[in-house]
């Protein structure tokens, strides 16, 4: 059983191997013996790496399964657009599908995954392996309780839902019961979604980061297969990209079951609703969530707003965002959502172990890396528009009109991509600390403040006005978060921060010049063959990032410069 121990013949050759591959092949046979926590004492060497995990390798880990899901993302995007193009159809699915998604993002993603990990992390660390699974029981068939009811309220008032979500549509009486058609196929998908939430919580607080990151894909590819093989069986065809929401959600759940009877943490839900609600764990969670719901979500909120805006103006309006919103969320998920998915169980743990050094130097760590790798993916968006829309896009019922328009929005929601990235870094430094009053201040002052930007830009600006208004509180969000934790003492900026920011300064220039000359015309790439958009547009990825990030090395920076290591 114990062979591969140092001592064993042939044992040499298996020293070379990693620590952590040893240590995780330990602890998978030591499981069948019940004896882990008895003879992980006797290696102290092997334990001490397995916790020291490197955070960088694991934000390379989170963004390249993110990675994956975004290029299947926009996959799935090209076979949207190519089928159906932007019309009434789309409009209908994406003002549909945008409910869900939205209480998705909010309530799994946003608030409950904010309260819940540090409390998880807590009682972890604290107070031992049973209390632990209790809780993850507990909380469970709370959530699994409103959940149910919360599907079934959603898929009987889709109606209500839909009018006022998109009240524009009520004018089209086709269009909107189409909406409401598939309001309800999609509707379960937050049932599905807010469990795989909690599983990927319980995951990520044991340092298991890989298989939660690389889930949505799963979503991509039931839109990919069902858009291209299932349309002809359904009347009208666009009912097929429904019931691919409700299949995605549910595969994505089903993939997280064995996981979690690997760490031996797969929830029990009870019946004895009484025992559930009563843990002082679960009410904790719940304190949080309210408070939470509107401080991580608050960008959400800003876009389902939107929606209500774009359903007034031109047809597309609607799918135009929708697709600017794509490819802006490619850096938003690869850096926001993976450095906010890393950060917050060791913030966590640096403020249950009083270690205010450490978890500032965490979040200085976190934003210097953020502004290294956002900065220049903003910039890049914005002079690369063109060229990424019509590569991924420009296609069958998508016209170059869709394209000028999608790129207005797109170079818009680019101006606050920095913004709407640090609010993912910044936000986990107040709830790590279950301080959550600050943030929704900031949230709801923000939220104002898109609302009345929009009623200045969309006049003038259109569907562009509305995107300009989200990337501009964002950056309003973020500012407002960094001078909290200043004020409250949490943050302290490291020392090199004016000759980080001239460093950067000067490598972005230095990229977003090359750009220019390399770039060419619009209309040039109006006339491209596919083959050719896709060899160009990624010949000037490569040269953009390899010119950016050698002129970093140039400047004196060192990838172990930014080597961190977990709580």
């Amino acid at each position: 059983m114990l062979g591969f121990l140092p001592g064993d013949d042939g044992a040499d050759d298996r020293n070379r191997t990693d620590d952590l591959r040893i240590t995780n092949a330990l602890l998978y046979q030591l499981s069948y013996i019940g004896n882990k926590r008895r003879i992980i004492a006797f290696l102290p060497p092997f334990r001490q790496r397995l916790r020291l995990m490197n955070l960088l390798r694991a934000l390379a880990t989170v963004s390249g399964m993110t990675l994956l899901s975004r290029v299947l993302g926009f996959v799935r995007d090209f076979v949207i657009a190519r089928s159906f193009g932007a019309g009434l159809a789309t409009d209908a699915f994406f003002v549909a599908f945008k409910l869900p998604n939205l209480l998705r993002r909010m309530f799994a993603e946003g608030a409950f995954s904010q309260a819940f990990v540090p409390i998880l992390g807590e009682y972890k660390n604290k107070r031992g392996e049973s209390e632990t699974l209790a809780l993850i029981d507990h909380v469970t068939s709370v959530l699994s309780l409103i959940l149910f009811t919360v599907t079934a309220l959603g898929i009987a008032a889709a109606p209500v839902l839909v009018w006022i979500s998109a009240p524009g549509f009520a004018a089209d009486m086709g269009k909107f019961e189409l909406t409401v058609a598939l309001t309800r196929i999609t509707f379960p998908y937050i049932f599905f979604m807010s469990l795989v939430a909690l599983s990927g919580g319980i995951l990520n607080t044991w340092s298991k980061f890989a298989l939660p990151a690389f889930t949505p894909a799963l979503l991509n590819l039931a839109f990919i297969g069902m858009a291209l093989l299932a349309t002809p069986y359904f009347d009208p065809p666009v009912l097929a990209l429904g019931w691919a929401v409700f299949l995605g959600g549910a595969l994505q759940l089903a993939i997280q079951i064995p996981a979690l009877k690997r760490i031996a943490m797969l929830p029990r839900p009870t019946f004895n609703w009484r025992a559930a609600w009563a843990d002082p764990g679960v009410r904790r969670i719940l304190t949080l969530m309210g408070p939470a719901l509107i401080g991580v979500s608050v960008s959400q909120i800003s876009l389902l707003i939107n929606t209500i805006f774009a359903s007034f103006l031109k047809t597309g309006s609607v799918s135009w965002l929708y697709y600017a919103d794509r490819l802006m969320e490619f850096p938003a998920g690869m850096l926001g959502v993976a450095l906010g998915t890393i950060l917050l169980p060791s913030l966590a743990k640096y403020h249950a172990s009083n270690n205010p050094g450490e978890y500032s130097r965490l979040l200085d760590w976190g934003l210097r890396l953020t502004l290294l790798l956002a900065a220049p993916a903003a910039l890049a968006l914005a002079m690369l528009a063109i060229p990424l829309i019509t590569t991924l896009f420009y296609h069958g019922a998508f016209t170059s009109h869709d394209v000028m328009q999608t790129r207005t929005a797109l170079v818009a929601y680019s101006i606050g991509l920095t913004g709407l990235i640090l609010v993912k870094v910044l936000a986990p430094g107040f709830y790590a600390r279950q301080n959550v009053r600050t943030p929704v201040k900031i949230a709801l002052f923000s939220l104002l403040a898109t609302q009345a930007m929009n009623l200045a830009f969309v006049g003038w600006l259109e569907h562009a006005g509305l995107a300009l208004s989200i990337g501009l509180a964002a950056c309003l969000n973020a500012a407002l978060l960094y001078r909290g934790l200043r004020q409250h003492g949490v943050y302290q900026p490291q020392a090199g921060w004016m000759m980080f920011s001239m460093k950067l300064f000067i490598a972005m220039l230095t990229m977003a010049a090359l750009l220019w000359l390399l770039t060419g015309s619009s209309s040039d790439w109006f006339g491209f063959s596919l083959l050719e958009r896709v060899l160009r547009l990624s010949l000037l990825v490569v040269l953009g990032a390899g010119t950016y990030f050698v002129t970093l090395w140039l400047l004196g920076f060192r990838l172990r410069d930014f080597k961190r290591r977990a709580a």
